[in-house]
């Protein structure tokens, strides 16, 4: 049989010659007038059929209502296990008429000659890629999973070769295949844009249903994010469900999901242009690649080396650690030779040439203008057909000059002949063209309306027109816009086309059509504007509508930060801001400013922590604005955001004047939720304060009036206000005597965190849990939640929450004995019983000098920031290393007087006892610990000062005023006698007595 005579198309074949269907080996059985229709349409892929036309053709001389035609697409559809609305084949083209759109090859699916795809991507010289693509596939199909790069400057046929091993895998059958798109106009900070794109495609395909299925029960954090493919009542209730996805949630979801998909059937994932793509993509890429469970999965990533360069794209340093590390392969792709340009004339006529050169004498010209580029050569060819230096006659093509003779007049850059074939359109194309390339790389017809101000059908039948000549754009499926409009989708065949039209335009003509296009698109998507923000953001910033651009930033910046990528949210409220500086100064834009302040304010707290120079100029800024616009609704979240970095920053008395101020806001307007938050925001500060029988009722309070019903929390704020309270409530209950309530309170925070889905209050209660941990001195317990909180932010780039964890697990190291290595890592604390706590590892390695200059660090810390609720602590400990001093003297003392008599020293740990006005000092500093831990309640600390002070006294001979001091306060606990405090206590009590 010949291979002109048999069509392949996904897993089907259609044999010409014997005019048949079939599926593998099975025939398909079809009428003859159903036959004959999918015939008509597979000898013209990718161009539009009218009606009128099969009617003709398949019915000649025979009158038939639409009735007849309707049968046979449905009886091809059900052969085909097509469908109408997601269609794999046979396209309905809205009002126009028919379209074949899946690839089709003449050859085997593997074939070691050279794939001809079209007039214009006829490809040669890519055997061997093609080839070694196939050997990434065939490691995939044996669930090896491979990320493959493959690059090349622009034009070098990059979309071409992956299109061709494309056609080719979808001619096997068997494989689902997905692409994605970054783009240069949206895709800064639009997370994860290629990788939706490329799932919401999978969805709509035929057998999209079991993807949806699979992604609904795998990963739901995904597939919220495409609403286009889910029913309202499904979306609202996955988003109930997955409110605030954390990073590493999404992350590890759509792997597992690979996995579990690619069981069923093998997927090829193609993300093109990935130098422009988002940080977040990159890195589900570098976290899909280094996973070591099978997965039948092939990622094909396209980019240019030269933008990732300029650019400086953190992409060129993932590919570099991946490859390292054997997780992808990269396939450089290189020009074409003479011979391969010589390869594709002789392609592109067969029917072969004559004339005044030679063909290889062409083909040595094209070479030496073009360098082999592939691009640039068939634009080149193009050319010359349209100079008349190359034409058809009497079925055979001559060329009209000598070689040497018409290279004058052929443009020296591929944008020069690109022009020059922009010039040669009529104006009626030209102009659609430059309106669809400021609707982007890919566009709906709809979205074009805007700008040529005409009907759809009118601009789809001159895309159709210049697709089926592929002349500038290809088909790219159907759209639906969400109030009704139905259009087709077009894409540019190259970028470059889009750039040098793109860049044809006027500055005031391509404003005017940034705002046109923006408008009809967000009059299109209506409420649901919100989920093409980022392009809407970009078309009302260049349409000079700063206005609804910096709110479009801002709704950008907010999807971001669901998807907890916040690097993005930064960098387009950043842009949001600088944006607004262009607008008048009036209150509507204090109003608005205010809104991206707060905004970029919760998104640099997780990035940079709670009290980077960022985030402190944020919120002096939206405090400064509150007080420009007197009472606005925005001031009680900006004075909760004031308190929360006076805190961390140390100036306490400053965030109680301001908690003070909240209180009274809420209390002033009886709302539930707001008087939640204040007394969160009070207690918080009060417990740092020293005062906690004061602190806690304000916790208590704030537990009891948050309904997560009626109160749900907002994705973009940094923690959940329960997490929070529940975390300062086990603090506080720890240190005033209750240590069992109070890890219950902690088992809650942590709990509750845990299915929240949100990375930041999930960092919060595994550190806060960590420092609870601590307080009950449990050195295995603090450090595995210390390494929890320390993994989760490392991944999510919490520098704060990472900072905390380092310091406890430095502090549990130390207790289980690796004192040096603790000590180094608790080296950064600047919190006062933090930094007791690295006072007393000094102590244990015999650094007491060491250890009491960090001691008065903490007292100095204490004394500036009025952070007192650990203060009994370092006075305890400053006691503690006062007597450890003052014995290692001792001995050294010993040793001396040993010398000086020519005697050996013979010393033991209690050789002598530390000298009268040492044990004063020691005693001093455990009755004030005593008298602090007194006077703020805290009984734990109390317990512990009093513990100090009572072998002291041991040591005295005082051993019954010990007993009966330690005796009263370990007699006032009802709970908590498995902690270690409590069994030393208890062991104390029997030594005294």
């Amino acid at each position: 049989m010949q291979a002109e005579q048999l069509l392949r198309f996904g897993s089907y074949r259609l044999d010409l010659r014997n005019e048949q269907l079939w599926r593998g080996t099975q025939a398909v059985k079809l009428t003859g007038k159903a036959l004959a229709v999918l015939r008509y349409l597979v000898e013209r892929p990718g161009q539009v059929v009218s009606k009128d036309e099969l009617f003709r053709t398949v019915w000649v001389g025979t009158v038939v209502s639409d009735a007849a035609l309707t049968s046979c697409l449905q009886e091809l559809r059900w052969a085909l296990h097509d469908k109408a609305r997601h269609p794999r084949f046979i396209e309905t083209v809205h009002r126009r008429g028919f379209r074949f759109i899946a690839p089709l090859t003449t050859d085997p699916p593997v074939s070691s000659s050279k794939l001809q795809v079209s007039r214009s991507s006829t490809l040669v010289g890519r055997n061997a890629e093609l080839t070694q693509l196939h050997g990434w596939l065939e490691k995939a199909l044996n669930g090896e999973r491979q990320l493959v790069f493959v690059t090349g400057e622009p034009g070098i046929g990059k979309t071409a070769l992956v299109e061709a091993f494309l056609g080719q895998v979808a001619a096997a059958g068997a494989t689902w295949i997905g692409r994605g798109q970054c783009i240069e106009h949206y895709g800064a900070g639009e997370a994860y844009l290629p990788v939706l794109e490329a799932l919401g495609r999978l969805c709509r395909e035929p057998d999209g249903r079991r993807v949806r299925a699979t992604l609904q029960q795998a990963a739901p954090t995904w597939l919220v994010q495409m609403p286009a493919v889910l029913k309202a009542k499904e979306l609202e209730a996955l988003q109930r469900g997955v409110a605030g996805a954390t990073k590493e949630r999404m992350l590890r979801e759509l792997a597992e999901a690979m996995e579990a998909l690619t069981a069923k059937r093998p997927l090829v994932l193609w993300l093109e242009d990935l130098h422009w793509c988002d940080g977040s993509t990159l890195d589900w890429l570098a976290f899909v690649a280094r996973r070591e469970e099978p997965a039948r999965l092939l990622v094909v990533g396209t980019y240019r080396p030269v933008d990732v360069l300029v650019r400086e794209h953190p992409l060129r340093g993932l590919k570099q650690e991946l490859q390292t590390h054997g997780d992808c392969a990269e396939l450089q792709l290189d020009f074409l030779s003479t011979e391969e340009v010589a390869e594709y004339l002789t392609v592109r006529f067969p029917v072969g040439t004559t004339g005044r050169s030679s063909l290889h004498d062409l083909a040595r010209a094209i070479h030496r203008r073009t360098d082999g580029n592939p691009l640039f050569m068939v634009n080149m060819v193009d050319y010359l057909v349209a100079r008349g230096v190359l034409v058809q006659s009497d079925g055979r093509w001559e060329l009209q000059e000598r070689v040497d003779e018409m290279a004058g007049g052929v443009p020296e850059s591929l944008q020069q002949l690109i022009e020059q074939q922009v010039e040669r359109l009529n104006p009626e194309t030209k102009r659609l063209l430059e309106v669809a390339s400021v609707a982007g790389a890919e566009f709906s017809a709809a979205s074009v309306t805007a700008g040529v101000e005409t009907e759809v059908e009118a601009i789809e039948e001159q895309c159709e027109e210049l697709v089926r000549r592929e002349h500038f754009l290809r088909a790219s499926g159907t759209a639906e816009w969400p109030d009704g409009t139905v259009a087709a989708r077009y894409g540019f065949l190259h970028v470059l086309y889009q750039e040098v039209l793109y860049h044809r335009l006027t500055a005031r003509r391509r404003q005017r059509l940034h705002q046109q296009i923006g408008e009809r698109e967000e009059q299109g998507y209506g409420e649901q504007a919100r989920e093409i923000a980022a392009e809407l953001a970009l078309h009302f910033e260049q349409g000079r509508d700063y206005r609804k651009g910096t709110q479009y930033l801002q709704h950008a910046a907010e999807n971001a930060i669901r998807r907890s990528a916040h690097q993005e949210a930064i960098i387009l409220l950043t842009k949001g801001l600088e944006l607004l500086k262009t607008l008048p100064n009036t209150p509507e834009r204090a109003q608005q400013e205010l809104a991206l302040q707060i905004a970029l304010n919760d998104a640099l707290v997780p990035a940079e922590g709670y009290t980077a120079l960022e985030v402190e100029k944020t919120v002096t800024r939206a405090w400064e604005l509150c007080q420009q616009l007197g009472e606005t609704p925005q001031l009680f979240p900006v004075l909760g955001r004031l308190i929360t970095f006076y805190q961390n920053r140390g100036e306490l008395q400053t965030a109680r004047e301001l908690a003070e101020q909240r209180m009274g806001l809420a209390q002033s307007g009886q709302d539930r939720y707001l008087l939640s938050l204040a007394h969160m925001g009070l207690g918080a500060t009060l417990y740092f304060l020293g005062e906690l029988s004061s602190a806690r009722p304000h916790l208590e309070q704030a537990l009891a009036l948050y309904d997560p019903q009626k109160h749900p929390r907002s994705t973009v704020n940094p923690t959940d206000p329960r997490v929070g309270s529940l975390s300062y409530a086990s603090w506080t209950l720890w240190c005033l005597g209750y240590p069992d309530q109070a890890l219950k309170r902690s088992h809650e925070a942590l709990a509750l965190a845990g299915g929240l889905s949100h990375p930041f209050s999930l960092a919060y209660a595994l550190g806060s849990a960590a420092l609870f941990h601590l307080l009950r001195r449990e050195g295995q317990l603090a450090r595995e939640q210390a390494e929890a909180v320390i993994t989760l932010s490392t991944e999510q780039g919490f520098p704060f929450w990472l900072a905390v964890g380092t310091i406890v697990r430095g502090w549990a190291l130390a207790e289980q004995g690796e004192v040096q290595e603790g000590i180094t890592q608790m080296r950064k604390s600047r919190v006062p019983y933090l930094l007791a706590l690295l006072a007393e590892a000094y102590g244990k390695v015999g650094q007491v000098e060491e250890g009491l200059a960090v001691v008065a660090k903490a007292l100095a810390a204490v004394e500036k920031t009025g952070e007192r609720v650990y203060e009994a602590e370092v006075y305890r400990l400053k006691g503690e290393l006062t007597l450890q001093q003052l014995k290692i003297n001792n001995v050294e003392l010993q040793m001396t007087e040993a010398k000086g008599k020519g005697q050996k020293a013979k010393i033991t740990n209690g050789n002598r006892s530390p000298s009268p006005d040492a044990q004063n000092e020691a005693e001093v500093c455990f009755h004030k610990a005593i008298e602090i831990a007194q006077k703020q309640q805290a009984k734990s600390l109390e317990l512990r000062a009093v513990m100090s002070l009572s072998r002291l006294w041991q040591q005295q001979d005082k051993e019954e005023d010990a007993r009966q001091m330690l005796a009263e306060i370990y007699n006032w606990f009802t709970e908590g006698f498995d902690t270690k405090d409590l069994q030393e206590a208890e062991a104390l009590l029997h030594k005294l007595k």
